[in-house]
């Protein structure tokens, strides 16, 4: 009997559950056995994998996280681990490998394609920002979430009489950003491929409180550039790094509150969601898109189509080159940005 094998990298996400149960179930009914492999790429070199039958995947379709664990590691930094992965690959039995991630999971997983493993990418993205898809499982949950968070801020912005600043993810693009700053009614909407003009924004603060509005809502990605630097560039602290190179982001929202409260007067506050976008249950729409995603992973295996990433086209699943996929970072639909700024404070 053929074996799948499926590991989870990178930061967690809600629908990876929903994949994960996917691939179990149709796998099982394509004749293969399934092997999840634990914490990502980690578990490839420890060789900690455990078999996936149904009762493993009872009851997670609405779980957040994933059961098997995730981890940042970087394993291409070592030639001897690639090495190390190849061999427990091969000893382990393993048929063809199903890796869920996001751009650099998704990045290694196309490396040791390249060294002789089969390998199929399942594209796991709170940002949305891999190419090749239209939409990555998780984004969905994030904006919803972010949204909401907006909406319970408004009452009290309103309240006080407050500027209320409201970070969110977005290392690169300001996907999160534009679809929760639309959805909930955001008053300005700030992206890392639109330098900030805090002039230009703090003008229209002030115009906006003349017409006797006490109260503005901002949104802004973590990535977003003031003054020509994103909040990444403000510690030069080599920990600051993780295991692929990216620098970790956060402190813009605090920046930007300073800013604006200082240049207007009004009072200022902020708030940072963090890693609340990422947690609890999976939205209908991740949840759908996850299964849907994980039974076509299993459909590609077996077809022999190797070296390939699933996704989503004009609601259609289908599949693309994870190369390609890879090769850059899916940046904010401007068009969509224009829908944003129709509603800006003026």
């Amino acid at each position: 009997m053929k074996k799948i094998g499926i590991l989870t990298g990178g930061a967690d996400c809600p629908g990876l559950n929903s994949v994960i149960r996917a691939v179990v179930r149709k796998g099982m009914q394509e004749g293969y056995v399934v092997t999840g492999i634990k914490n990502g790429w980690t578990g490839l070199i420890d060789n900690d994998m455990r078999i996936l039958d149904l009762k493993a995947i009872s009851g997670i379709l609405d779980r957040g996280g994933t059961i098997l664990g995730t981890s940042r590691m970087n394993p291409l930094k070592d030639p001897q681990t690639v090495k190390v992965m190849k061999e427990n690959y091969k000893r382990s039995g393993i048929d063809a490998l199903i890796a869920v991630g996001g751009e650099d999971t998704l990045t290694v997983a196309f490396k040791m394609h390249q060294e002789g493993l089969k390998i199929v990418g399942v594209p796991k993205s709170i940002d949305n920002v891999l190419s090749g898809t239209d939409y990555t499982f998780g984004f969905d949950t994030a904006v919803n979430i972010a949204a909401e968070c907006i909406d319970r801020l408004h009452t009290t912005a309103e309240s006080h009489h407050r500027i209320m600043v409201v970070e969110v993810m977005g290392r690169y693009t300001g996907w999160v950003a534009v679809e929760a700053g639309i959805a909930g009614g955001a008053d300005f909407v700030l992206i890392p491929e639109m330098p900030i003009n805090i002039q230009e924004v703090c003008d229209a603060l002030r115009n906006r409180h003349k017409r006797g509005k006490t109260f503005s809502i901002i949104v802004v990605a973590e990535g977003a550039q003031l003054n020509g630097r994103c909040s990444s560039t403000w510690n030069e602290d080599e920990n600051n790094i993780d295991d692929f190179g990216h620098r970790r982001y956060g402190g813009i929202g605090e920046l930007l509150a300073k800013t604006i409260e200082k240049d207007t007067g009004y009072e200022t506050r902020v708030s940072v969601l963090g890693h609340i976008q990422r947690g609890g249950s999976p939205s209908a729409f991740d949840r759908v898109l996850g299964t849907r995603f994980g039974v076509k992973a299993v459909d590609l295996v077996k077809e022999g189509k190797f070296g390939k990433m699933v996704s989503l086209h004009s609601n259609k699943i289908r599949y693309v080159d994870i190369e390609e996929a890879v090769s850059k970072r899916k940046t904010v639909d401007l068009a969509l940005y224009d829908i944003a700024k129709v509603f800006f404070a003026e």
